[in-house]
């Protein structure tokens, strides 16, 4: 299967996937999709896909960005408390 294909603008702004390209991706009716701007074209991600990637990135991640930051905000409040006095 090609993975491209020429689609047509319809009214709207609506677009149709061609359905090889959907059946390859897995893309169904109510299938969610992010669209991205990438220099001068749009590329539509699904977001399942989005997911995937994101928590393979962070997979060996074992700190919490949350519990830093909150740590990082408790240390400046500490700081400028400190300062103040």
């Amino acid at each position: 299967m090609s993975d491209t294909g020429i689609v047509a603008v319809g009214p709207k702004g609506r677009v149709v996937i061609p359905a090889g390209i959907r059946r390859e991706l897995g893309i169904e009716e109510g299938s969610e999709l992010v669209a991205l701007v990438e220099g001068e074209a749009v590329v539509l991600v699904p977001r399942s896909a989005i997911r995937t990637r994101l928590r393979s990135m962070f997979a060996e991640t074992t700190s919490s960005m949350r519990d830093e930051l909150i740590a990082e905000r408790r240390a400046e409040a500490a700081s400028d408390a400190d300062a103040g006095a």
